[in-house]
């Protein structure tokens, strides 16, 4: 362990890591539940998703611990997990095993470009408008959902959205809920986001808004897994809709995790050196769930919980690993968490995206105004892909109007380009 993790090289000790891995266990566990119930708005069922989720997680945690040594925490990323189910099954019309085709596509997109000087290319050419608001309008998007799922927002004829029923049942518990979590995350409380789901769940028990067979442990159903394993499907190859899918993905998959790379691994570690290898990691770790039949992992922000704890090496990863491995054997009890205890850590992750509008230059309108259609049509779309799509349109007309055009890059004219014959070729197919 000496040998190959190098702890007293990192100033850590076995006791240490352990601890970190179990901090980052606690604080990151809740995406296992909140992962499934969003990709079974695709379809599947919540059993064999927990499992496809458990497996994506423990596999890229691995990854990054023997090929970068980092206390990283590698699981299917909250906002990108939306676009799978949302934009690319719901809007674009792909089929589950199809969109893990687009995800195996992207996932190549995505090594090729951690592999070679492209991720710098691509990182320094894309304006950080452009990436911020993309970022924002994920959690826009992801605070709707998390409203929707809740029932505090439903749906009208006339108004569109409305505000539901705040005496409903179901909602009360959502809004305890919610409360318990903000107080929680405030005070900073170690596994926040787990007190509230077990809370919430509680909760609606004692109401019956659910109901529990009564068995907490139990072997994993892999013969319910079978049929999402290696199903990923490339019979849509040719349709424009799997290629502007597998762009979509492999476009906020590098923007996402350079940039949360380059915080925890360059900032919070001071390792810097580390930042290329954890890279490629992750980026191997998309190309796992396809296979495993999850949307792409990323290295999660929750991971931090365990730098912060002390964790400097890929012991800590291995032990979280291992955690996470272990609850596929409380299948049973995740199976029942309801969207009353979910919501609250959906509106709570989308606030904390919100953060990145600060990096969008509001003083400048060839700026600011691609960026605001980004983060205003990403949620008001119901789709990530069109929202991108259309700031990244907007972004170099504006600058030839305001004869600026010299300011806009190679890639980002191309990318502009992609999302144009996107738009002519859905328009066609109308």
């Amino acid at each position: 362990m000496e040998k190959f993790f190098k702890l007293k090289e990192h100033k850590s000790t076995f006791k240490i890591e352990l601890m970190a891995g179990l901090t980052s266990f606690f604080a990151s566990i809740y995406i296992v539940a909140v992962n499934s119930s969003i990709l079974s708005d695709g379809g599947k069922e919540m059993q064999p998703l927990i499992i496809a989720t458990v497996l994506a997680s423990v596999v890229g945690c691995l990854l990054v611990a023997f090929l970068s040594n980092t206390p990283l925490i590698t699981m299917p990323g909250m906002g990108i997990n939306a676009l799978f189910t949302y934009t690319v099954i719901q809007t674009m019309g792909l089929s589950f095993s199809q969109a893990l085709g687009a995800v195996l596509v992207a996932g190549v997109l995505f090594t090729i470009v951690a592999l070679t000087p492209l991720s710098k290319l691509i990182t320094d050419a894309i304006p950080l408008s452009l990436k911020s608001a993309i970022t924002v309008g994920i959690g826009l998007f992801i605070t709707f959902l998390g409203l929707q799922k809740s029932g505090l927002i439903v749906s009208d004829r006339s108004t569109l959205v409305k505000l539901g029923n705040i005496t409903n049942i179901h909602i009360l518990i959502f809004l305890a809920t919610l409360v318990l979590t903000v107080i929680l995350f405030v005070k900073n409380v170690p596994g926040n986001f787990l007190i509230s789901i077990i809370f919430g769940t509680v909760l609606s028990l004692i109401f019956g808004t659910i109901k529990f067979s009564g068995s907490v442990f139990a072997l994993p159903d892999f013969a319910s897994y079978k049929d999402l394993f290696f199903s990923l499907s490339f019979d849509q190859f040719l349709n424009p809709n799997f290629w502007v899918a597998a762009f979509s993905l492999g476009l906020v998959l590098i923007f996402e995790n350079i940039g949360l790379l380059h915080s925890q691994v360059g900032g919070l570690l001071n390792q810097p050196e580390k930042i290329q290898k954890a890279l490629n990691a992750v980026a191997l770790s998309t190309i796992v769930c396809s296979l495993l039949g999850t949307s792409p992992t990323v290295s999660t922000v929750e991971g931090q919980a365990g730098i912060v704890s002390g964790g400097k090496t890929g012991l800590t990863s291995i032990v979280t690993s291992i955690c996470i491995l272990l609850s596929l054997f409380f299948i049973p009890v995740l199976t029942i968490i309801p969207n009353a205890a979910i919501a609250p850590i959906l509106i709570i992750i989308g606030s904390l995206m919100m953060s990145h509008i600060k990096d969008i230059n509001f003083e400048d309108f060839t700026e600011c105004f691609p960026a605001f259609i980004i983060m205003i049509l990403i949620p008001f779309t119901f789709s990530i892909v069109d929202g991108m799509a259309f700031g990244f349109i907007i972004y170099p007309i504006v600058k030839i109007a305001a004869k600026k055009g010299k300011d806009v890059s190679i890639p980002t004219y191309v990318i502009a380009g992609i999302f144009l014959i996107y738009f002519i070729l859905t328009a066609m197919h109308m």
